[in-house]
């Protein structure tokens, strides 16, 4: 499948993460958690592919994407961030393995909290948000994506939802890298499901952790 598509808005989420609202191809079907590979439809930029999760729910009219840019990298985000509405973009067939198995806790890294937007979104709909947790890790406060939205989808269980900075002490606000410490202090046992996502660095230090901690390595659902 290869489908163009326009972009129909977008909003600013953080200073350096954009919301894109696109249209839906018909016959287009997901389940959260999976991505499409993306490139602008612009000469010079049809064949630059990057993976991008979706954020709406298959149910949804439009698709919906909360891509963070890399301006350094001088590559696809540093476009996208700055196209403007009626831009047109290629999608492609929806792909991944972070799909939900079951209650259980869900890790992410930065913008690693992508996949989980949606599942979560669908927990939430679906009434059975209950049983998950969230630990959510960035560098600052202003680097938190959405962070309004989780707290409303957490909001009957918000001892589950854990956010913590690791440059920046904030009231309110764990301080410090996720280790094995912290796992244990804020993980209920390692016989669950944990969900990883995040760069490949955190995604392997985070695997490992978890299979120290005891997690069974099938228990561990990332992104093949």
């Amino acid at each position: 499948m290869r489908q163009v598509v326009k972009i129909l808005m977008t909003e600013q989420v953080t200073h350096d993460v954009k919301r894109f609202v696109l249209e839906k191809p018909k016959g287009l079907h997901y389940i959260p958690g999976q991505a499409t590979l993306m490139s602008i439809n612009k000469a010079g930029w049809t064949r630059k592919l990057r993976e991008f999760t979706f954020t709406s729910l298959n149910e949804d009219l439009v698709l919906e994407f909360t891509i963070k840019r890399y301006p350094e990298h001088k590559g696809v985000t540093d476009q996208l961030h700055k196209l403007e509405p009626g831009s047109e973009l290629i999608i492609r067939e929806p792909f991944g393995t972070i799909q939900y198995a079951g209650p259980g806790v869900f890790i992410a890294g930065g913008a690693g909290i992508t996949p989980f937007i949606a599942i979560l979104r669908r927990l939430k709909k679906d009434g059975e948000i209950a049983g998950n947790t969230l630990i959510s890790s960035n560098k600052t406060y202003d680097d938190i994506i959405l962070e309004n939205e989780l707290r409303t989808l957490f909001r009957e269980n918000s001892e589950n939802l854990i956010f913590t900075l690791t440059r920046e002490r904030r009231a309110g606000y764990e301080s410090g890298r996720i280790n094995g410490d912290f796992l244990k202090e804020k993980v209920k046992g390692f016989k669950q499901n944990f969900y990883v996502c995040g760069p490949d660095p955190f995604v392997e230090d985070m695997t490992n952790l978890l299979k120290q901690l005891g997690a069974k390595t099938r228990s561990i659902v990332i992104e093949a």
